[in-house]
């Protein structure tokens, strides 16, 4: 291999090869004949490192480009002044560029025209009240992805139910993530029910482990979405999800939904922080079940409220009232309030 004179810069053009559509090894073959114009293409292709055939066909667009001047692969071409060729490339990248910039221009004037449309059906659907009612589960779904993708801070949320699908799983993955990657802060409040579920608690884990902060607690009041305490998604009605959702934007009722997950927030206990209890004592989970059966909750209400079966239910009863030692429910609860549980 020849060396190099001059300190001649022989790398790629970058900006230039890039901007142009041209190769970088074309511009080389360029340098390198402006560099040393009495090398033949062995000489060329020596220099690079490269093939005589690839010297030949840069040889061949450097002509057509009018940046070279070689009459039947004459063994040393000529190099011409570069400015016509690259004037004229550069004069039509420029009139792309301008061509895009007005596709651009009218893309943007579209979209404005559907915003306003979308708007204007949205003023219609949920005038001024800061409500908006979805009555679709496929409307609800998509609104979901949409509030979760508008997201420039925090997403706060009360996901109750106990373990959940693995259809919710897999939906919410990449949400969660991409969230998460964007910088989102993501606090997510489940069920003490859910650590009995495999999969939701291998997701909780997976979703603290990429930065997102878990906490559980026996039972929560509502499904409830709060994106960057501007606005709320909340189901129409909390004992039927098909029966659709609203969106909140009203700030008195978000500021009272962002107080309240606060104070739940503080109630609950980390993913790997539960508190041990004593042998006799009443765990969280069975202390809610007495607080919502002292309410007057049936065991079915008891039951979806802390995400468990009805059978759990009965069978944490029938345990809190042997440990109590009760013959009856009411008996349960006078002695449970004997002794402070409730």
């Amino acid at each position: 291999m020849h060396a190099v004179d001059g300190g001649m810069d022989t790398g790629g053009s970058g900006t230039l090869s890039a901007f142009l559509g041209l190769s970088d090894r074309l511009l080389d073959v360029y340098r390198a004949l402006v560099g040393y114009p009495r090398w033949g293409v062995s000489e060329v292709a020596d220099h690079l490192g490269t093939t005589e055939t690839d010297v030949r066909a840069c040889l061949d667009e450097l002509a057509e480009l009018s940046m070279l001047y070689a009459p039947g692969h004459a063994s040393q071409p000529v190099i011409l002044n570069p400015e016509i060729g690259l004037t004229a490339l550069l004069n039509r990248r420029e009139s792309e560029i301008h061509a895009q910039q007005a596709k651009l221009a009218a893309a943007r004037t579209e979209a404005a025209e559907l915003l306003a449309v979308y708007s204007a059906h949205q003023q219609q659907h949920g005038g001024n009240t800061g409500l908006e009612q979805l009555n679709e589960i496929s409307s609800v779904r998509a609104k979901l992805v949409e509030l979760a993708g508008q997201a420039r801070a925090e997403l706060l949320s009360f996901t109750p139910g106990g373990a959940q699908s693995q259809e919710a799983l897999d939906a919410s993955r990449p949400l969660d993530e991409k969230s998460l990657a964007s910088g989102i802060r993501i606090r997510t409040l489940y069920l003490d029910s859910v650590r009995n579920d495999r999969a939701t608690t291998e997701y909780a884990r997976w979703l603290a482990g990429l930065g997102g902060e878990i906490r559980t607690i026996p039972s929560l009041p509502i499904r409830m979405l709060v994106v960057d305490r501007s606005v709320a998604l909340l189901p129409m009605d909390p004992k039927d999800s098909r029966a659709g959702a609203v969106i909140v934007r009203a700030p008195g009722v978000l500021a009272a939904l962002v107080h309240l997950f606060e104070t739940v927030w503080q109630q609950a206990q980390s993913l790997d922080g539960v508190r041990p209890c004593a042998p006799d004592e009443p765990t969280p989970q069975e202390l809610e079940l007495l607080k919502l059966l002292e309410l007057g909750s049936t065991d079915e209400v008891a039951a979806r409220k802390l995400g468990v079966s009805l059978r759990t239910v009965r069978r944490m009863m029938a345990d809190l009232m042997g440990r109590l030692g009760a013959r009856s429910r009411f008996e349960a609860g006078v002695l449970a309030t004997r002794a402070g549980w409730v």
